[in-house]
């Protein structure tokens, strides 16, 4: 099977772990930034994460560096566009990407700004290449909480036209659902779908919450659920989208290695499961290589991709007209 040939669909995918490390250079040098090296390759192993890394925080340290550089509109529109003709150069023929708005302001940016720059990049790149997609605005859960509805008046201005979703991210406390009700209500009075972070680091609860106190209609990561039967059923029960992320999750420690994933038992357990990248460069991989290690690890046959793949068009948020769009590449 040809892995890069196939058609592939992103769901989880953040704009700031999947920037090019000579990206990183080259805005660095134009920004008056310093950087610990001019060295492309040990700019790379700065934002690449072990896989001995010990925890989600530590994973999560990786982060630091391109945000420095991504604090102007035309970095951000410039990366936007980067990723996604990465992707559409590997047959991803749609991602959605999340990002925090709420970490680009250090250089006086407004959220309209900052979304509007990442909506432009992805907007050229759709126009010069064969790919679609949509924006998630993240929320950083340990971040203050008084400007979360800012950040979703601005965002309301693209809905339907770029951006899509609401999210919550960063490191998983137990319990963080209950603090963040009114502002997915808020949202969703807006029009966005929900899709949150939640059993990503030992916590199946988190998914339960999710699913009953926000109304999360896919789940980022989710693997935890396994030993949830409550949160298992909830998602089962309910068809909400797992949006799994095998690399990732190693990295982080939440599985030991990929043969101890859950991904392919809840895929014969006809979960909604969804196969994505997390970060390109965080994690050090494409969706090509997401899938050929799923595929290979678990013997999974070209019939189960294309049903993987039918489950990733049928829960993305995007409209039916897309949907029939991706479809079709299936189509012999």
């Amino acid at each position: 099977m040809n892995y890069l040939d196939l058609p592939k669909i992103d769901l989880h995918c953040h704009l700031d772990g999947s920037v090019r490390p000579s990206t990183i250079i080259d805005l660095a040098s134009k920004q008056g930034i310093s950087l610990p090296s001019q060295d492309i390759e040990q700019i790379n192993q700065l934002m690449i994460a072990p896989e001995t890394c010990p925890n989600l925080p530590e994973y999560l340290k990786r982060f630091e560096l391109p945000l420095s550089v991504m604090q102007t509109s035309d970095a951000l529109e410039r990366i936007s566009y980067e990723l996604f003709e990465d992707a559409a150069k590997e047959n991803v023929t749609y991602m959605e990407v999340r990002f925090g708005p709420q970490l680009h302001q250090e250089a006086g940016l407004s959220f309209d700004d900052i979304m509007g720059s990442v909506v432009a990049g992805m907007k050229r790149a759709e126009s010069d290449y064969n790919i679609k997609g949509n924006y998630i605005l993240s929320i950083l859960r340990t971040f203050p909480k008084d400007n979360i509805k800012a950040v979703l008046d601005a965002g309301a201005t693209y809905l339907n036209n770029g951006i899509e979703a609401f999210d919550l991210a960063g490191a998983e406390l137990e319990g963080f659902c209950h603090e963040f009700v009114e502002h997915a209500d808020y949202a969703k009075s807006l029009g966005y779908h929900i899709t949150i972070h939640a059993g990503e680091q030992g916590v199946g609860q988190n998914v339960e919450d999710a699913i009953h106190l926000l109304g999360a209609e896919r789940i980022g990561h989710g693997i935890d659920i396994k030993d949830h039967e409550v949160a298992y059923k909830s998602v089962k029960q309910g068809d909400i989208a797992l949006e799994t992320c095998p690399s990732s999750n190693i990295q982080t420690k939440a599985v030991k290695s990929l043969e101890d994933h859950p991904v392919r038992d809840f895929y014969l357990d006809k979960l909604a499961v969804t196969i994505n990248t997390d970060n390109r460069t965080v994690s050090n991989t494409t969706m090509t290589k997401e899938v050929q290690k799923v595929m290979e690890a678990f013997n999974l046959t070209a019939k189960d991709y294309q049903s993987i793949y039918q489950i990733s068009v049928n829960k993305s948020f995007t409209s039916n007209e897309i949907k029939r769009h991706l479809l079709a590449h299936l189509l012999p």
